[in-house]
């Protein structure tokens, strides 16, 4: 008999895990974590490593085989190829991937590699260091232009550059992202500005649309085509006429969630159905208890 797979109650398979590994970021980006202090979990809360594997295991007994490991800032968490390698050794896991500012990328690709980690996605929102600095409080761009360097250098397949759009901050750099991606053979994802819970001073205004972006790179590149075949992923990607690729994430205006495949597990062990949820489900308390 096939194993039992997680079906939510809209029909929906649960196939692809994200796994917070820490609250804590290094950076203060507008759209996400602006403020400069905040009150931390506890360090006993948070999952350890071999609690994370633990947890994906079940899930992957259920039928999940990916997973991404994320945060805040997912490479802040110490000895992350740990995980990474615990994470390998499930054969039920055919995908680990990673999303992180870039950071402290340079020093850890090559470790990350090693252990086994498939993917590498790298937030990247401006190209223009002084706008970085406004955008996240920090002096950091060279450091993150160097992680996606070491990325490539490694040798991750399919580098991904996720840019969050926002009117009248980085509209004008569609065009200049595009290329920048296209000469270090990755593919730039540009998403949809979201609410996120009011900490980013979100307003309808300031969300460069899905349409709006294909409108501006229509004008520079000429017509763009729409790439069959999405399937779960969260987002449309599009071919332009010399071959290049890039996706959209439009979850503000015209949301994928009758196709989404995506749960969460927040480094203190809540599991969220939704990025949007208000109430989650605590693992960790049964966990801990030997359930």
């Amino acid at each position: 008999t096939a194993p039992p797979r997680l079906i939510d109650r809209l029909g929906r398979p649960v196939e692809d895990l994200r796994i917070s590994v820490t609250d804590r970021c290094n950076l203060r980006c507008r759209y996400c974590m602006p403020e400069e202090d905040y009150v931390w979990l506890p360090r006993e809360d948070v999952l350890s490593f071999e609690e994370m594997a633990t947890l994906a295991g079940y899930f992957v007994d259920l039928g999940v085989d990916k997973v991404r490991l994320t945060g805040g800032e997912p490479l802040l968490r110490r000895d992350l190829p740990r995980l990474v390698r615990l994470l390998s050794q499930n054969r039920g896991i055919t995908e680990i991937a990673l999303t992180t500012n870039g950071v402290l990328l340079a020093e850890q690709a090559q470790a990350l590699y090693d252990a086994g980690l498939h993917r590498v996605t790298v937030s990247l929102d401006t190209l223009k260091p002084e706008r970085f600095r406004r955008l996240t409080g920090r002096d950091e761009f060279a450091r993150v232009l160097d992680g996606i360097e070491a990325a490539r250098t490694v040798g991750f397949p399919d580098l991904k550059l996720d840019t969050v759009m926002i009117r009248g901050f980085n509209d004008d750099e569609l065009a200049p992202l595009i290329e920048f991606a296209k000469h270090i053979g990755a593919e730039v994802r540009f998403i949809e500005y979201m609410d996120v819970g009011g900490a980013n001073e979100w307003t309808m205004t300031k969300v460069l649309s899905r349409d709006v972006i294909l409108e501006g790179l229509n004008r520079r590149y000429g017509p763009i085509m729409a790439i069959p075949g999405r399937g779960s992923a969260p987002a449309q990607r599009y071919r332009l006429a010399d071959g290049t690729t890039f996706g959209i994430i439009s979850s503000t205006t015209a949301p994928f969630c009758a196709q989404c495949d995506r749960s969460r597990v927040t480094a203190d062990g809540m599991w969220y159905l939704c990025l949007y949820a208000l109430e989650g489900i605590d693992l960790r308390g049964p966990l801990r208890g030997g359930v």
